[in-house]
């Protein structure tokens, strides 16, 4: 399989991933500050939603049938 037929499947495989968790949450940043005794925290967080795993999914199968039809 070419390189661009391996990215498609990584992307498939990703995407389907995704889609099972129905996206999945992450951390931007993460900011501690202490005064005295005293540690506040503070986290800004994101979220990846599950279409973004949809579209991962058929960007991928694209990139497989693309690189197969590029072998011929």
């Amino acid at each position: 399989m070419r390189p661009l037929g391996w990215v498609g499947l990584v992307l498939l495989v990703a995407g389907a991933v995704v889609l099972a968790m129905g996206g999945f949450g992450f951390t931007k940043e993460r900011e501690e500050i202490e005064v005295g005794p005293v540690e506040v925290a503070a986290e800004r967080r994101g979220f990846v939603p599950p279409v973004v795993g949809g579209l991962a999914m058929v960007i991928g199968a694209v990139l497989i049938v693309t690189a197969r039809r590029a072998k011929r």
